[in-house]
């Protein structure tokens, strides 16, 4: 066993950026004018960074028209589009608070992150997939229909003042986009220069939704210096320039693409790729032969699909030199196949988390398949990690297994409106618990061995029981759930949810609960199973046993091979 202690910084020749987001998105407009900047293929946009620029300053003076000021709240509920781009840099000019909104969400989570978030604003896709966005919206404020745009009062939503559309047709209650830019003019292109000096590095500018453990999302709050840097650092890892060329398939909506993909790219005047709004595997391997692309970023399912797609021996991807894959460790055979047959010599792992701007560790370009495919590489520059004993706090010996814990520039500034949250999460010392258990090598390799609390990742998805729980826990039949995660071939895991109906209550099939969920919860946090029972697995105190619960429903559904 190791002497050494659990506890690595990650050190670099270059320093952190002290600029704002919208500064630093000027300097590399002035630097790399006619380079291409943003490319979203589904929307036929093709922007050098010169008209980026002209469009973000647009974008940021109607805001400013509708009277957004420093530090208010404007959601954006939307798949990958530019319109999202725009948003996000031109909040970050002005100093608005970017709300992230999960694509996938319900009516439930929408009002939920709306209020919590005290949003004033909202941008918003008009569909997506089989979301119906903008039913969704009059159906929590059906007072929308009667309002003129940004006189909302809404008893459901009562922050919330106006809602840009993205469809061109225009609805009841909400502007179209276009409508909303064209208020720039209204504002001097002086005032938005003005705002914009004012602003500071540390200034939160970004609200992203997790899943909280305790049934609601918690509303991770970054500031310009964590993500501008995560960002910076992360393409440098990739030793990105302003020749390299990134495709995007990975959402906006996430740090993977916001963070990871658009500030990156920002920060060293490369390209922006977006194939689709969503992920489609023909469209990706289509944008990469097309646009000539240098990089890829992608979740390991998503590159386990574009390798299985019939078109993939007619694309030609020979460009390609680097990416990112995250999420959930690599199996060994699809990683080789992204070095050989995607040409992705260099691909990268990368590890965090949404409280940490993300990603705090990553494998370097010349690592071994080994670590690439074991590990989540070693500390980022200009952070710390070390392993403690959950129970004591101690850092312990390398090659134990303990909790893994962040420090430095990338840890959130709290969770929005949620003190108690913040303190359970970062310590005194200023360390981010991340509730995953892990282990360091002698190199500072570390490896993710499993998750303190019970998480459930389902395809890549971080599911919360709880969550799910207190949702059933609406249902007037149900008199007590308990929700947790059992082993599934196509998705990892998969959800059951063990039910006690209240006395008296009518026998109920799986079908009506999943119809029950259905436009109110994100669907991929609808339980596949449900099992209906009179008692739990207990201790002798009382607590519910969850591994109980899974070992039983394991056998029961014959998955022991699984």
């Amino acid at each position: 066993m190791s002497t050494l202690p659990s506890y690595t910084s990650g050190i670099s020749q270059k320093p952190l950026i002290g600029m704002t987001i919208g500064d630093m998105f000027d300097t590399t407009a002035n630097r790399y004018p006619d380079n291409d900047a943003l490319i979203v293929l589904h929307q036929g946009i093709r922007w050098t960074y010169q008209e980026l620029h002209e469009q973000v300053n647009r974008c940021a003076r109607a805001f400013l028209a509708l009277g957004v000021r420093r530090g208010d709240r404007v959601g954006i509920w939307s798949p990958n589009r530019y319109e999202w781009t725009l948003t996000q840099f031109a909040t970050a000019k002005i100093g608005a608070i970017l709300v992230n909104i999960n694509p996938a969400y319900r009516t439930h989570e929408l009002e939920y992150a709306l209020n919590q978030s005290e949003t004033s604003y909202l941008v918003t896709a008009d569909r997506f997939k089989v979301s119906d966005y903008r039913s969704m919206l009059y159906e929590l404020a059906p007072e929308l229909k009667m309002s003129a745009e940004g006189q909302l009062k809404s008893q459901k939503l009562p922050l919330l003042k106006g809602i840009i559309n993205l469809d061109d047709h225009k609805h009841p209650g909400m502007w179209r986009w276009q409508d909303f830019i064209e208020l720039y003019k209204e504002i001097p292109q002086e005032t938005l220069d003005q705002t914009q000096s004012q602003l500071q590095f540390d200034d939160p500018i970004n609200i992203q939704y997790t899943s909280g453990t305790t049934g609601f999302p918690k509303g991770a709050t970054l500031s310009h210096h964590n993500i501008l840097n995560n960002g910076y650092f992360v393409a440098e890892s990739m030793g990105f320039t302003e020749k390299d060329r990134l495709v995007i398939p990975v959402p906006l909506y996430h740090c993977f693409g916001m963070v990871m993909g658009n500030l990156g790219c920002v920060t060293h005047g490369s390209t922006m790729i977006y194939p689709d709004e969503g992920f489609d595997p023909g469209t990706v391997l289509q944008a990469v032969h097309q646009e000539r692309a240098t990089a890829l970023y992608g979740v390991p399912t998503m590159f386990i699909a574009e390798l299985g797609h019939p078109d993939f021996e007619k694309m030609d991807l020979s460009s390609l030199r680097t990416g990112i894959m995250a999420g959930s460790l690599c199996p060994t055979e699809v990683m080789k196949q992204v070095i050989n047959k995607m040409n992705m010599k260099e691909v990268q792992i990368a590890y965090g988390m949404t409280e940490t701007s993300p990603v705090s560790t990553q494998t370097g370009a010349s690592d071994s398949l080994e670590k690439r495919v074991t590990t989540v590489g070693r500390t980022q520059p200009h952070l710390e990690s070390k392993i403690i004993d959950p129970a004591t706090g101690r850092i312990l010996p390398r090659g134990e297994i303990g909790e893994l814990c962040t420090r430095g520039y990338s840890v959130m500034l709290k969770y929005w409106n949620n003190e108690r949250g913040t303190q359970e999460a970062i310590d005194e010392a200023g360390w981010m618990h991340t509730g995953d258990l892990a282990s360091m090598d002698d190199e500072g390799y570390i490896k993710i061995e499993g998750r303190i609390k019970d998480m459930v990742i389902r395809g890549g998805e971080n599911i919360y029981p709880k969550e799910v729980e207190e949702f059933l826990y609406t249902h007037p039949d149900i008199a007590e759930v308990q929700v947790t995660g059992i082993p599934d071939k196509k998705y990892g895991e998969e959800l059951i949810a063990w039910i006690k109906l209240q006395p008296g209550a009518d026998p109920m099939s799986d079908e009506s609960l999943r119809d029950f969920c259905k436009g109110k919860i994100t669907h991929f946090k609808i339980p596949r199973y449900f099992k209906f029972v009179d008692t739990f697995p207990m201790t002798v105190t009382g607590k519910i046993q969850k591994f109980k619960m899974r070992e039983i429903s394991v056998k029961e559904l014959g998955l022991e091979d699984v």
